[in-house]
């Protein structure tokens, strides 16, 4: 009798061993009848943003392996521009001040015009337009017409927010991204008779449903709209509003504050009006939610999560949130007193100007060639076999990442809703190229962003209107530009990071280690 462990064992190296030689099968016509495994061993450097002990075998494990066992005569060099090890671990010279944190731009470059420079460089969206402007890439669309690589399945939100990044022609791909929609619940909308959301509404026509079927008082009251899954201060919210009217706080050198104005005064009214009409949840809802939970003698298996318990009409969430939803459903007969949301999603809503734009769209595995490459074609067939229609196929059973071709975008377990909410808007723009470089030089200027956070306060308690509030933010915050923290010595080195962040990554993460 076998023993189970080991029987286990035998079956996943037995499933590994079949997946390895059906793979290399369907990987076969990857390179379009070029067979570099007859040639000799040639080396690949790719270049990626961050390396370390963790981050080159993930990166393997994800982009190279698979290339490598169908042509073992490519070996792949995994180069950082920075080791993340080394900034986890390096304390700072001077008490009270962070240690400096280097510029990825600047040490991206260093491997690109080096003595061995990388030939692929993996870089994230909102460095794409630096290095097209600055001539770092070589454009890819004559490869693309040379060797008819198909790009007439890719989704709107990819393809179109490459060429957007690079004026109208494409310098990367990437074979996976991730994007945001509005999740709703179809039963709130139907009992209050209300039509539900749909693609591309505007923020105040989104505003003006979740007015309409917020409803009850109390613990039992139902809110009409959420700006993310985690409960979270209103601040939080402005951010996230403003962040996707694109608005500023400071200037492109960090010298000046921008939030003296009508733009912001709008955020600002509206975020306050959601929380005094109780629109949107806040902390004493969630106080008397968990002090009726404690008094039941029971848990909370959703851990806050107000959409999946019907406590929230819309939410704005992630894409891989549709896996948690799928988990709620499955076990939903083990919780009790629990029935499944009935949902389903719409675009994020957008702003009247730019309709075609908006939400968190990740597309952080672009896949350029270096200018100065030393193995050009190399690089070309890498690239086209990260982002080929067999690669996709593989890879669409990720329930973390969607795949960028649409061909193999299928909704998660068989489920019904509308995917197409997180292909249709293209990636907002960066509002600046000088926002990273900002936050890495100044890192006090957290504390003049936190002053926006006690103003929002008083606005909401009524001590303060919302002009003399973003006055005073402008006065204050400027000064603190100026090097005039008000937070004594050692000040300006941050502010904590917020609970609902913490709590999104480490979501983030257990949907990397369930894929």
């Amino acid at each position: 009798m076998i023993n189970p462990s080991k029987q286990t064992r035998f079956s996943r190296w037995t499933m590994l061993g079949m997946s390895l030689t059906l793979t290399a099968g369907m990987l076969s016509a990857c390179s379009g009848g070029n067979d570099p495994s007859g040639a000799e061993t040639s080396v690949l450097r790719i270049g990626v943003l961050y390396g370390g002990s963790d981050n080159e075998p993930y990166f393997r494990q994800q982009y190279t392996d698979m290339f490598e066992f169908q042509y073992p005569n490519v070996a792949f060099e995994i180069v950082g521009a920075i080791n993340y090890d080394n900034q986890r671990f390096t304390q700072s010279s001077e008490p009270g001040k962070p240690a400096d944190q280097p510029d990825p731009y600047v040490e991206m470059k260093k491997l690109m015009e080096g003595q061995n420079p990388v030939d692929v460089v993996v870089i994230d969206y909102n460095l794409l337009r630096r290095f097209t402007q600055d001539n770092l890439l070589k454009p890819l669309d004559p490869l693309i017409a040379k060797d008819k690589f198909d790009l007439s399945d890719y989704v709107p939100t990819v393809i179109e927010g490459i060429k957007a990044a690079g004026d109208n022609s494409i310098y990367a791909l990437t074979p996976t991204f991730t994007s945001s929609a509005l999740y709703y619940n179809k039963k709130l909308f139907a009992d209050k008779g209300v039509e539900p959301p749909t693609d591309k509404m505007s923020w105040n026509d989104v505003f003006a449903k979740a007015r309409q079927v917020a409803n009850g008082e109390g613990v039992d009251r139902t809110f009409g709209f959420s700006f993310n899954r985690w409960n979270s201060d209103g601040f939080n919210d402005v951010q996230n509003y403003s962040t996707a009217l694109q608005l500023r706080t400071w200037d492109d050198k960090g010298e000046k504050m921008l939030v003296n104005s009508d733009q912001w005064a709008e955020v600002f009214d509206t975020v306050s009006g959601l929380y005094k009409e109780k629109i949107v949840p806040d902390q004493e809802f969630i106080n008397q939610m968990y002090e009726k939970i404690a008094q039941g003698g029971g848990n909370d298996p959703f851990y806050g999560d107000l959409f999946v318990q019907g406590k929230v009409a819309m939410m704005i969430s992630e894409s891989y949130y549709v896996s948690e939803l799928k988990k709620f459903s499955d076990n939903a007969a083990s919780i009790k007193d629990f029935e499944m949301v009935d949902w389903d999603v719409v675009t994020v809503p957008t702003h009247p100007t730019n309709v075609d734009s908006g939400g968190n769209i990740n597309l952080s595995q672009l896949m350029a060639i270096n200018t100065k490459a030393q193995n050009p074609d190399g690089a070309w067939d890498f690239i086209k076999f990260s982002n080929s229609r067999d690669w996709a196929k593989l890879k669409s059973r990720s329930n973390y990442e969607l795949v960028a071709r649409k061909e193999f975008l299928k909704p998660v377990g068989g489920m019904t809703y509308n995917i197409d909410a997180f292909t249709l808007l293209k990636p907002l723009p960066p509002s600046s190229v000088n926002e990273e470089a900002i936050y890495r030089e100044k890192p006090g200027i957290w504390e003049a962003r936190q002053i926006g956070y006690e103003m929002f306060q008083k606005v909401i308690d009524g001590t303060m209107e919302t002009k003399a509030a973003l006055a005073e933010w402008e006065t204050r915050g400027n000064a603190i530009l100026a090097g005039k923290s008000e937070m004594g010595e050692g000040g300006g080195v941050g502010i904590p990071r917020p609970l609902d962040d913490v709590k999104v990554e480490a979501t983030v993460e257990e949907a990397v280690v369930a894929e």
